[in-house]
């Protein structure tokens, strides 16, 4: 089996200058999403289940690839991106400043994340847990004899995770075994609509995650691909 790891189109983070918590995407973000759908539609490897985070721009990435395929979009909630503060009202500007600013914060602020936002702790916490407990409802558990290892009871068939850039980089260092840190996002950079595929391959008497590609933008012509 394989995971197919798959982020939004590109979102309208601002409209005349405000910041927008759930944006939607832009008209080139629906280019992103429909050149992904045909990518998975067309795939010789069928996809067997579309799972989707209930952001505004997971939501409306994930759309053309259900109608493409007549997989029906199952959201799960805690697969959302990173919860920032309520910027409602803020301008576009001003978050920029707030970013560039809080850059260089030390490991510990960086744990913690911005006031009023949800720590990256808590975020990792709960996207590892959700994860987890998606592979498990498919016959996929940690191998107790060592963490690095998993038990496939059953071959669920190809998973499309349709979510944000933390959310599948989180999900990647997880799988991997990689040891978090909280700007997993920039250890792990992924474009608008770009893929990431994890294959459990068979190993040493049970499976092991294998990543095969990563912020694969193939289907995305060099014009239409953004950050």
């Amino acid at each position: 089996m394989d995971i197919v790891f798959i982020r939004h189109g590109q979102p309208q983070w601002a409209i005349e200058g405000i910041s927008q918590n759930d944006p939607y995407l832009t008209e080139l973000g629906h280019i992103q999403a429909d050149l992904a759908a045909k990518r998975i539609a067309n795939d010789r490897k069928a996809a067997a289940e579309l799972i989707v985070s209930p952001a505004v721009r997971a939501q409306q990435t994930a759309s053309p690839i259900s109608e493409a395929t007549g997989l029906a979009m199952q959201t799960i909630d805690d697969l959302v991106e990173l919860r920032m503060p309520d910027w409602r009202g803020v301008t576009e500007a001003k978050v920029i400043e707030i970013f560039k600013t809080t850059k260089d914060r030390s490991p510990d602020e960086w744990w913690e994340g911005l006031p009023g936002g949800e720590s990256f702790r808590a975020f990792h916490n709960r996207i590892t847990t959700s994860l987890d407990e998606l592979l498990a409802e498919r016959g996929m558990v940690r191998d107790p004899r060592d963490p690095q290892l998993w038990r496939v009871e059953q071959d669920p068939g190809r998973l499309v995770i349709v979510a944000h850039g933390g959310t599948n980089s989180v999900c990647l260092t997880h799988l991997l075994g990689i040891p978090p840190a909280p700007w997993e996002w920039e250890k792990f950079v992924l474009f608008h609509a770009s893929f990431a595929r994890v294959k459990m391959i068979p190993l040493a008497g049970a499976h092991v995650p294998s990543l095969r590609t990563f912020n694969d933008q193939d289907h995305i012509p060099l014009e239409l691909r953004s950050r």
